[in-house]
């Protein structure tokens, strides 16, 4: 009997879809990492283009659940922006902001889907994306502070002595910023994907060996719900307060 054993980490692995070749030298080479790094923000156009009326391009006074939904994201991003920019042209840097955002939360949830691929799980991705916007902020930094930027490395109040030990401390610390960043963005999409894959491959392994032995595990919660249903309907004022002191 022959046994094939899937890797979790199989999933993450860069894999070449098609390529274009001039006589045996491949010009260019089309992987699922590009494909869905090309995905991601036309599904998100997708989206946004979505929610427009086709008469006049604008949003829907009475709002659907997607339009609100944005709009949460919208207002959450704003606030964000204005609470901790303080300048007064903090807006300029709201469609970063927000674009960035929705860049990563729309590329978790699509590595979600079976048979995906999640790009923000590689270094390279998060890298490039935290050097990008690091490198940004500095180059707009220096041409609106100058030499008073590099004040921001010696805290106020600090003695001379001090300072030689904390100037270089805090110049390192700043400079992998962006390093670390990457790098928790990259080792909480590797790890969080990697459990789900090894949790459903133990659940479907669970339900091959045993439909009977799997649903055993479900009648405790299938209990536990019938009898909290039926507490609600014989004591609703104090099921509901049960229910605000364990859950909320």
């Amino acid at each position: 009997m022959n046994f094939v054993i899937l890797s979790p980490l199989e999933q993450f692995e860069i894999l070449p879809l098609f390529s274009l070749s001039f006589f045996n030298f491949k010009l260019f080479i089309v992987t699922n990492q590009l494909m869905f790094s090309l995905v991601t923000p036309l599904l998100v156009l997708f989206v946004f283009l979505f929610l427009l009326k086709a008469t006049n391009n604008s949003v829907y006074i009475i709002p659907s659940r997607v339009q609100t939904s944005l709009e949460y994201l919208y207002n959450l991003n704003l606030n964000l922006t204005l609470t901790n920019i303080k300048d007064s042209k903090n807006y300029l840097f709201f469609p970063v902001i927000i674009i960035l955002f929705i860049f990563v939360v729309m590329s978790n949830l699509i590595g979600l889907i079976p048979f995906s691929f999640t790009i923000t799980s590689h270094f390279i991705i998060t890298l490039l994306i935290s050097l990008s916007i690091f490198m940004g902020i500095n180059i707009l930094a220096i041409r609106k502070h100058g030499l008073k930027l590099f004040a921001l490395f010696l805290p106020s109040g600090t003695s001379i002595v001090l300072g030689f030990l904390l100037v270089p401390i805090e110049i390192i610390s700043y400079l992998f910023k962006p390093l670390s960043l990457a790098t928790r963005l990259f080792c909480n999409m590797m790890a969080g994907h990697t459990l789900l894959k090894v949790i459903a491959g133990f659940v479907w392994s669970i339900m091959t060996v045993s439909s009977s032995f799997f649903f055993l595990h479900y009648l405790p919660f299938f209990f536990f719900f019938l009898f909290f249903f039926f507490l609600c309907l014989s004591f609703p004022n104090i099921t509901y307060g049960i229910f605000l002191f364990f859950f909320i």
